[in-house]
């Protein structure tokens, strides 16, 4: 049986999100219409940041770059090896092909990269230098041959850190620009600033929707929306590590959802209890409390299988293992943006530093897409060739036969005059009778 020892309350209303869409529909339009006027009022607007020119130049950049010390700038260069060398070994595993399929006929595919991508490097309220790793690295390592990127100032300045890892990753243009004005100015274009051809990174509601309402125009990487973690465990752990993890992904945004799902009551009562006391010590603790009150969940299960059959039902961004038999769920469990098998991993190691992509789907969308990848910034296409009169004219004939099924006359002709022109035969095409005639 599962049972809910503490449950989140509603969820933002649709009158909520209705009036984000409203307010970005707004300012994509102003930055449609204006460009980069309309995006330096914009910035002025929201981060008080004002400039003639967003895009940093090559000695703000090195400023940046310098400002780090040996300890950061060495940890930087061994979170950006881990996350490149993953990328790599995903980007080797992805072959084009090509087969013959029947005598003379041979189709394959290439995996093209997409030409142009900006990427959004969120940092209102923490600096998320992370992202720039797991966004320009990623499409750099797909081969894209343009690469810019966009964050926002960080109280009033220019955030360098952020903009050193933006470096260090390999941007083509970096641009200190924050929101959906950034957003807007990548996707749409401005006078200074070429548009592009996806969008990728993660952001906050505002950034998120200008993405969702941009789709189309440009291509995504998904939709994301606050962080989620999902702890799995039993009680070969104990609550003090249950509570911190928890608590250390809550603490990103007061709509973020930490849940627990578990088949020890008394596990679920002691995390609750360390819950309560790590809330008296945490510097971020405004934050993570109220995303614990609000949206924080613990559920008790009687079986692993009910375990797995919530945790899918849950299907959140980050899904940590603290259990026995981690592989059991690797084994069993299909929603899950990414998973953290075992206690000697955690959800920070991912975000960070372990190599793994850390923008991952959010809002149960992990029933249907994995997280951002090297395979997200290249395009799967497949081609087609006929090396042979004898294949042409048998495919034309299945090909002529089948239009004809549908209706396509045209289609149909298309495949008629390959019939005639490589097969030797006298195929006339009857358009009242609405048939193919051979003689």
């Amino acid at each position: 049986m599962i049972r809910h020892i503490k449950t989140a309350k509603s969820a933002a209303t649709g009158e909520t999100q209705a009036a984000i869409t409203k307010a970005v529909e707004g300012l994509l339009a102003k930055v449609e219409a204006g460009g980069d006027r309309a995006v330096r009022e914009l910035s002025v607007q929201f981060d008080k940041f004002d400039r003639e020119s967003y895009r940093l130049s090559k000695e703000e950049i090195a400023t940046c770059i310098n400002s780090l010390t040996r300890q950061e700038r060495d940890d930087l260069d061994f979170a950006q090896d881990q996350i490149r060398k993953f990328a790599q070994a995903q980007r080797a595993a992805l072959q084009d092909i090509e087969v013959e399929t029947l005598p003379g006929i041979v189709l394959g595919h290439k995996n093209v990269p997409i030409q142009n991508v900006g990427c959004y490097v969120p940092g209102g309220k923490y600096p998320l230098l992370a992202s720039a790793h797991m966004t320009v690295l990623t499409a750099r390592v797909a081969g894209c041959e343009r690469v810019i990127t966009c964050a926002p100032p960080f109280q009033g300045k220019i955030a360098e850190k952020i903009v050193a890892a933006q470096a260090l990753a390999g941007a083509d243009e970096i641009y200190c620009l924050g929101g959906v004005q950034a957003i807007a100015a990548m996707a749409y274009g401005t006078e200074t600033i070429a548009p592009v051809d996806m969008l990728a990174g993660p952001g906050n509601a505002y950034v998120a929707e200008a993405k969702r309402l941009l789709f189309g125009k440009v291509g995504i990487d998904l939709f994301a929306g606050p962080t989620e973690t999902l702890v799995i465990a039993d009680d070969s752990v104990d609550g003090e590590i249950v509570a911190t993890d928890l608590l250390g992904q809550a603490e990103h945004g007061v709509n973020s959802p930490a849940v627990l799902i578990t088949n020890s009551e008394k596990l679920a009562r002691d995390t609750l209890n360390e819950i309560e006391r790590l809330l008296k010590i945490l510097p971020t603790a405004s934050v993570a409390g109220k995303a614990w009150e609000d949206v924080g969940e613990i559920i008790v299960c009687d079986t692993i299988e009910e375990m797995v059959s919530e945790g899918d039902r849950v299907a959140s961004e980050h899904v940590q293992i603290m259990t026995r038999d981690p592989d059991y769920f690797l084994q069993n469990m299909t929603n899950y943006g990414a998973l953290f098998l075992g206690a000697r991993t955690n959800v920070a190691f991912g975000d960070k530093v372990i190599g793994t992509n850390h923008t991952l789907p959010t809002n149960k969308a992990a029933r249907y897409t994995g997280g951002l990848w090297v395979g997200k910034f290249l395009k799967t296409c497949t081609y087609q060739k006929i090396l042979t009169d004898e294949a042409s004219a048998m495919i034309g004939e299945y090909g002529s036969r089948l239009c004809l099924m549908e209706g396509f006359a045209g289609h149909a002709e298309q495949a008629n005059i390959r019939v005639r022109r490589y097969g030797g035969k006298n195929v006339g095409y009857a358009m009242a009778a609405g048939r193919t005639e051979r003689g």
